[in-house]
């Protein structure tokens, strides 16, 4: 399939908002790709190369590509840098820059999508000496031979910033619209991708063999699952009235992190809750599954958290944070020793318990999993009096946990859902404090006094969803330890914009933006109105966003979590309603 094909369909794509002509658009495209091609479209299209739990990175670093730019183009450094202001996107700079280049010249070839696929994936597999020379002489041959047009997809692609706003399910849509008949057939596509999260896979199977090729796509050693996700409420006796006054079960949120393991034989695999594959960060939790989970092959969930060895408490999650580290990580063994809890049991032999009750699957827990010190259920309560709640819920926080996780006994494990099966509740939500948030940095200001020369303030923003974008909801400077005002600059580098990057959208223009990457955890006294922040602008009250009152860092850099995972607009919305509701209650 030739490449042209593709960046011109993206074209159109980029100058649609509404999802039902994303959706015609993106399937027309997907019927005119051989279907050898389809999962390298589908990739592409999502703005990788390989599914999450693959881990291969694509973006590439802005300088890097700038190099790249000045090579295929022949112009100055200069020259590309000022265009690339100018116009705030290196994707519609290449595409400027090469109009003016000559064409069709004797050695160069029309670009087809499996060559850009394959060099980008030679681009992001090349590592160690040499690796950035590599890098550049490879993404250089694509643009030398590369449309205006092309270039611009090209380069957006490689530095992690494509935005089509074509989202996972946008092209579950498409495939059921071209292969099924419709989108309405979506169902058996979603449930295949649920358990099995590779979307060229799916599509792939769906276009060779229609609804029997994803049938049979289930619960699989090797390949993680979507996590099933929690709503929130914020009390016990809400809780209990939302699952039917019925007996439920309460168990400890603990303050770790969320594991999915794949044990087949001796070999154990671990991925995070973005199904990014972690083994190498946990070695002795890989032992502790080897020798104490009694099935050959098993899918187990658990929260890792670390542990005082010596009075067997467990320890805030920045403490576990110290073993996200390429390198030490026997040293960080050491030092910061963890435990097991697990909560939930997918796959037993060859059994597939998703569809089990929750009380079955903990039942399975219990015979599969040796009771130690370093192993354990996460402990549980059932009960249907909200009191015993609130009291099992002071008892967690007192064992050093976030609050519980209520759960319906009844309910099956509804991979990559958000429902009320299962419901968090949390210490914030029972006090005059909101829940805490998780945060994208896109932004920071110098500091003054005791900070100058350093980030004095941080520019954060929330995902808005149905846009695919991140708008602004507040500044933060207070929270930060001296060891973090060192470490987040460091962390934050990489991802250094001279101009605001696509896809961030915010009234306050920082010293320094960031293209929306890391994840910071905050907490506020409370959600309030704003006419300068942009998050859910015009939803409360027309020419206002929603900002927060007195935000603090609370110390967690969420390395677990990347910005698709941040708190939503919706998320913020729904929680200042609640907000609301209590404080006319109390008037």
């Amino acid at each position: 399939m030739e490449y042209s094909e593709v960046a011109e369909k993206y074209a159109e794509l980029e100058g649609i908002s509404g999802r039902n002509e994303m959706t015609r658009v993106l399937a027309e495209l997907l019927e005119h790709t051989p279907k050898s091609e389809l999962p390298l479209l589908v990739y592409m299209t999502q703005g990788k190369l390989r599914p999450d739990y693959e881990g291969v990175e694509l973006g590439l670093a802005e300088k890097l590509a700038l190099r790249a730019l000045v090579s295929a183009s022949g112009l100055s450094q200069e020259k590309v840098y000022s265009t690339y202001v100018k116009l705030g996107d290196l994707g519609s700079a290449a595409e400027e820059l090469l109009k003016n280049k000559s064409q069709g010249t004797l050695f160069s070839e029309g670009l087809t999508l499996k060559r850009v696929y394959d060099t980008l994936l030679r681009v992001a597999r090349q590592s160690g000496s040499g690796s950035v020379d590599a890098k550049l002489r490879e993404l250089a041959s694509l643009l030398n031979d590369a449309t205006p047009l092309e270039a611009r997809f090209i380069m957006r692609t490689v530095t992690g910033e494509l935005r089509l706003g074509v989202a996972d399910y946008t092209v579950l849509d498409a495939a059921a619209t071209a292969f099924l008949g419709g989108k309405q057939a979506r169902g058996p596509l979603e449930r295949a991708y649920n358990v099995h999260p590779d979307l060229g896979f799916v599509v792939a199977s769906v276009a060779s063999k229609g609804a029997k090729g994803i049938e049979g796509v289930g619960v699989e050693v090797g390949v993680p699952i979507r996590p099933m996700l929690a709503e929130r409420l914020s009390s016990a006796d809400a809780i209990v009235k939302k699952m039917g006054d019925k007996r439920v079960t309460a168990e400890y949120k603990l303050d770790g992190e969320r594991l999915q393991i794949h044990k087949e034989g001796g070999k154990v695999s671990l991925f995070s809750r973005r199904l990014e594959v972690i083994t190498s960060h946990y070695p002795d939790a890989t032992e502790l599954v080897a020798k104490h989970v009694r099935a050959r092959r098993a899918i187990l969930e658990a929260e890792v958290v670390a542990i005082n060895e010596d009075t067997g408490e467990y320890l805030p999650f920045q403490e576990l944070m110290h073993r996200r580290r390429k390198y030490g990580i026997e040293q960080a063994i050491a030092d910061y020793p963890v435990a097991l809890n697990f909560f939930d049991i997918l796959l037993a032999g060859s059994a597939d318990l998703t569809g089990k009750p929750y009380t079955f699957r903990r039942k399975k827990l219990v015979e599969l999993v040796e009771a130690t010190e370093r192993t354990r259920l996460v402990p549980a309560t059932t009960t249907s009096d909200p009191k015993e709640i609130e009291q099992f819920m002071e008892e967690a926080i007192e064992n050093g946990c976030e609050g519980l996780v209520v759960k319906d006994p009844g309910s099956s494990y509804r991979a990559g859902a958000r429902e009320f099966a299962w419901i968090k509740l949390k210490r914030e939500y029972r006090s005059e404090l909101t829940d805490t948030i998780d945060l994208v940095v896109v932004g920071a200001f110098h500091g003054r006094g005791r900070r100058a020369g350093r980030y004095g303030t941080y520019l954060l923003a929330t995902r808005d969803e149905a846009r695919d974008v991140f708008t602004s909801v507040a500044k933060v400077g207070t929270g930060f330890s001296d060891q973090d005002l060192e470490k987040i600059p460091k962390l934050l580098k990489p991802y250094e914009s001279s101009v605001k990057p696509p896809g961030v959208e915010s009234n306050m223009v920082p010293d320094v933006w960031f293209r929306p990457h890391m994840v910071i955890e905050i907490i506020a006294a409370e959600l309030t109105l704003s006419p300068i922040h942009t998050a859910a602008m015009g939803r409360i009250r027309p020419g206002a966003g929603i900002s927060l009152r007195f935000p603090k860092f609370t110390g967690k850099v969420r390395g677990d979590k990347g910005p698709e995972d941040a708190t939503t607009v919706e998320e913020i919305v729904g929680m200042y309603n609640r907000q609301l509701k209590k404080v006319e209650a109390v008037q």
